[in-house]
Order: structure tokens, then C-alpha cells, then sequence
């Protein structure tokens, strides 16, 4: 099952449950105004403010470097959007991101869990963090809270909007910036967290082949291989390690009928098209190292390390990929917010308002087709 099923029968229980009992939840901050769903709260406006208050300092000068890697971002965001129409119709740069679901034109499989804890953190994180340069800034927050709309969930920190607008530039670009920074932040430390695991795992486990992670639903492996499998030949091409492996599928062509002989039996796949490259056979399988553990008298205590090293590549990937989009020149994303103000230090408001917006009509429109080419 797909699936986008399961977040859709999750949407529509969800709907279910908010649409009759409507009346109860907007006595405890929900705002239901279909297709979004908000919860409101003040609770968490102490907590923020302990950690903005634990070094004023600090913050102010992280975020003035914040501000400096959130232009430098959206140039290099900017580059490659427009870049990537080259190329738009063979790996499309854009796709919508949901956890355990297959997404057309999507070169990445984001999987439930991690995918799931990993964007926790992006919007946790992000939000937070907007909240904690906000109250440094003195700027008041009014409510803080979670949404859903349809079956994206998201998460906001609401500043006074009238205490923010009276701000000075500076001050709200820390505050605009805050959010990219914090993701990027939390995307190195995730790498160094990934390169600690990487580094400990040939200690304790030897390589051997290559496992198959995932089948790609509706590709010439469906329904052949299966997830667990050790690859260990193709075509009589003896699989030694992953970059035999690599070389052996790399050398065949679409409509290839190739033998796949694994540790439970020998199959027979026909090769489809690569979605990603048209003259490279494609058989639909996402696969990574296979390993067997050197003292087997450990026991199963360091085969966690793999669990964590997937989760954090996936708060390093989610965070540093989301984080940069938000701060790309568009409308309401943080880094229209930006561009205007960094233009409004040499422009009127009359001149530097119409740039803006024409600028984020462009882009959206670049993000657009490029969504709509990786479903085509």
C-alpha cells in the first residue's frame, strides 16, 4: 500500500474527529477553518524566553553571522533553482517531502520514522528559534503552535507583528534569519554525528555485498526481489563490495534481461528506463552495504549504530535542504522578508516592494513546473 494512503485516511480521521468536536476544541486553542487546522498556546513563550535570556550575547552575534550565511544561501538557492530547468524534465530539483511515501520525480526515498523524526526537528528547530531571537530582540510574542494543512504538518511562533514592523532592519533580520541558521546549525551537527558513527562502524562490522533496502513500487523488481536480500552477482558479475556493485549495474541498458543471483536464490529481471537517466537500465531497487558483525559475542547492541546513522543523515538532509528553501527570495518564505529588507536600505518602499514580489511570482513559478515535470 502507498503511502500517501496512509496519510490520507490519517487526514481524513483527523477531519473527522476535529469537525465533531469542534466546539470542545476551540476552547483549547484550535482554529479549524478546513483545509487547516491550528493549535495555539502561550505555555511554551517561558521556556523560550529562558533560553533567549540565557545569553543575549550571544544570539546577537550568532544571528549577525546567521544573516551572512542567509544571503549567501539565498544567492547560491537562487543559482540553482534557475539552474536546474536545464535539466528540469530528467532530475527535477524540487519535490514535496512526506515520510514513507514514494514522490514522483523525487531522486530520494524519505523513509516513515527517521523521515518523520528528522522533519520533527526541522520544524521544532526552525520555529524555536524565530521564538528565541524574537523575545532577544524584544519583540513580544503572541502564540505559539502547531498546523496542519491537508496532510502537511507545520509549526509557527507568532511575533507581534506591529512590535516587529517597528523594529529596526537589523533586528528583524535576525529574526527572519533565525530559523535557516538554527537548521543549518543542527545539519552540521548532525554530519559530525554521521562521521563519529561511519568511523566507528569498520571497527566493529566487515563489508559484505550489497542488501537490498527498498523496492521501487511499479519497477521490473517488483514483485522479483525482495527487501533483505544480498546481492551477490549480476549476470555472473561477482558483487565484492559497493563499488563492484556501482561499476555491474552502471554497464547495462534499458530492456536488458539480467540474472540477479542473491543468498535466497537466483532471479531473472528485465530492466526498465531510468527515471533519472534514460540510457541506463533501471532496476528499481535502493540498496546499501551489507555487513556482518566481527565478535558476534557483542551480541546485537552495535547494529544500533545503524538505526542512529540513518536518522541523523536524515535531520543532516531535511534540515539542510529545507532550511536553504525557506530562505530562498520568495514571498512569504523568511527570505522574501530578507531581500526586502536588504533592498529597502537603497530603495523606497514603492520601488523595492513590486522587485520583491516580481521576483517570488518568477521563482514560484520555477518551483511549480519543476513539481509539476517530476509528476509528468
Amino acid at each position: 500500500m502507498n503511502g500517501i494512503y496512509y496519510y490520507l485516511i490519517a487526514f481524513a480521521v483527523i477531519w473527522v474527529l476535529a469537525l465533531t468536536l469542534k466546539s470542545k476544541l476551540t476552547n483549547h486553542g484550535f482554529e479549524i477553518n478546513f483545509p487547516v487546522i491550528m493549535w495555539k498556546t502561550e505555555r511554551l513563550r517561558g521556556l523560550i524566553s529562558k533560553i533567549s535570556n540565557f545569553s543575549p550575547k550571544f544570539w546577537k552575534w550568532y544571528m549577525n553571522l546567521g544573516i551572512v550565511v542567509c544571503y549567501i544561501g539565498m544567492v547560491a538557492m537562487t543559482w540553482i533553482l534557475i539552474s536546474s530547468l536545464q535539466t528540469v524534465f530528467d532530475t527535477p530539483s524540487v519535490s514535496i517531502i512526506l515520510p514513507g511515501v514514494e514522490m514522483p520525480g523525487s531522486p530520494i526515498y524519505v523513509p516513515f520514522l527517521s523521515g518523520f523524526i528528522a522533519l520533527a526537528t526541522v520544524l521544532v528547530v526552525h520555529e524555536f528559534s524565530h521564538g528565541i531571537q524574537s523575545i532577544g530582540e524584544k519583540i513580544p510574542i503572541k502564540s505559539i503552535g502547531l498546523l496542519l494543512v491537508a496532510i502537511l504538518p507545520g509549526a509557527f511562533v507568532e511575533p507581534d507583528e506591529d512590535e516587529l514592523k517597528k523594529a529596526s532592519r537589523m533586528s528583524r533580520l535576525r529574526v527572519y534569519g533565525a530559523g535557516t541558521m538554527a537548521n543549518i546549525t543542527l545539519a552540521l551537527i548532525a554530519l559530525l554525528v554521521v562521521s563519529g558513527v561511519s568511523y566507528e562502524i569498520p571497527h566493529l562490522f566487515d563489508e559484505n555485498g550489497i542488501e537490498v533496502n527498498r523496492i521501487v513500487g511499479d519497477s521490473p523488481s517488483e514483485g522479483i526481489l525482495k527487501e533483505g536480500m544480498v546481492l551477490q552477482a549480476i549476470d555472473n558479475k561477482v558483487i565484492n563490495d559497493s563499488e563492484s556493485y556501482m561499476n555491474i549495474v552502471s554497464s547495462f541498458k534499458p530492456g536488458d534481461n539480467v540474472s540477479v543471483k542473491t543468498d535466497q536464490g537466483t532471479f531473472n529481471v528485465g530492466l526498465g528506463k531510468n527515471p533519472n537517466n534514460e540510457s541506463v537500465g533501471f532496476f528499481g531497487i535502493q540498496a546499501s552495504k551489507h555487513f556482518v558483525l566481527k565478535d558476534t559475542s557483542m551480541g546485537s547492541i552495535p547494529w544500533i549504530l545503524f538505526s542512529i546513522a540513518e536518522l541523523f543523515q536524515w535531520i543532516f538532509t531535511l534540515n539542510l535542504g529545507i532550511g536553504l528553501f525557506n530562505i530562498l527570495p520568495i514571498k512569504p518564505l523568511d527570505g522574501g522578508y530578507m531581500l526586502e529588507i536588504l533592498l529597502s536600505y537603497r530603495l523606497p518602499e514603492n520601488q523595492y516592494k513590486p522587485i520583491v514580489n516580481s521576483v517570488s511570482a518568477v521563482l514560484a513559478m520555477v518551483i511549480v513546473f519543476s513539481l509539476i515535470a517530476g509528476f509528468l
